[in-house]
């Protein structure tokens, strides 16, 4: 992974070229369909993939069938950092060897069962440390650091409030218009 990755630069200034050229173009819509399967167990389509298994480890009911959904939070922000890392250093030509992330998270179970109602039902924290090994001096290893990091999408969704609307239908009945 030593050299630019020519691949990646010529996908994403195709992509940009063709969003400056129609920004309405810009949109990429992203659908998922997730179902309950057993216990905490669920299963999770996305595109033409393979079914997805998401479930609990053991000590929140779970069978250890698959990673959970907090889990899939901080593979999401580890990987999307990566990849963030990988698209701008391609398109500034900055050599990359090698980007690792390490994530940490705390979730208090008080908040999740509604013991404290103080207390989030989600992580309290997430801490990351990024590894980056590149022959490139520091200063424009910098430069790298604050475009990927700045525009990381999953970074950008932790890290400010997105609206979030849902609906629910019981039995056929569309519950939020009664």
């Amino acid at each position: 992974m030593s050299e630019v990755n020519m691949k990646v630069k010529e996908a994403l200034i195709k992509m940009i070229g063709n969003v400056q050229a129609n920004p309405d173009s810009s949109i990429v819509p992203y659908t998922a369909s997730t179902e309950l399967v057993e216990d905490v167990r669920c299963r999770a389509k996305v595109r033409n993939l393979p079914e997805v298994i998401i479930d609990e480890p053991p000590v929140l009911a779970g069978q250890d069938a698959g990673l959970s959904p907090v889990e899939h939070i901080l593979i999401a922000l580890g990987t999307c950092q990566e990849i963030m890392f990988a698209a701008y250093a391609s398109v500034m030509d900055i050599p990359l060897d090698s980007v690792k992330v390490d994530l940490k998270a705390n979730l208090d179970v008080k908040g999740l069962f509604g013991l404290d109602e103080s207390v989030p039902a989600g992580f309290t924290d997430i801490t990351y440390e990024t590894t980056l090994v590149s022959p490139a001096d520091n200063a424009t290893l910098m430069k790298l650091v604050e475009a990927a990091e700045s525009h990381c999408p999953v970074l950008d969704m932790l890290t400010r409030e997105v609206p979030v609307s849902g609906n629910v239908t019981i039995n056929g009945q569309d519950m939020n218009s009664i």
